[in-house]
């Protein structure tokens, strides 16, 4: 069976995308520690982070390290945390988190709740921002 990100890959599920190439798909986690929270995945599904290729994971990283500037100018912080934890969706994936202090990334916080409306306005602050 299909993780919910492969769904989300799909179109079978909507997201607040971010940006996508062919490879990669970076969009809004839906119950997020901070605004801007945003999950980046490969498209290839593949459960265990270091079970990746070098070429996947090294290009993952690098998808990743685009979208950061631009999630830190829409939603400004100090930081921008990245975690791996893994173990709640089986499908590789980053998470990239605004952060002031460090229990901003504690993932034992409670996590937010947004609209839909303000999820969609997240998003398109931080695409306003990508640069190529």
């Amino acid at each position: 069976m299909p993780s919910i990100f492969t769904r989300i890959i799909n179109g079978e599920i909507p997201c607040h995308k971010i940006a996508e190439d062919d490879r990669y798909l970076a969009f809004l986690d839906i119950q997020p520690l901070v605004e801007g929270h945003t999950l980046v995945v490969p498209k290839q599904e593949i459960d265990y982070f270091f079970d990746l290729d070098d070429d996947l994971l090294a290009g993952l990283m690098v998808f990743a390290k685009r979208i950061a500037p631009a999630i830190q100018a829409a939603c400004p912080c100090l930081r921008l945390g990245v975690s791996v934890i893994g173990l709640e969706v089986p499908h590789a994936h980053v998470h990239l988190i605004p952060m002031n202090v460090l229990r901003d990334v504690n993932f034992a916080n409670p996590k937010l709740r947004f609209s839909p409306d303000e999820l969609a306005a997240t998003a398109a602050r931080i695409r306003g921002k990508l640069t190529d």
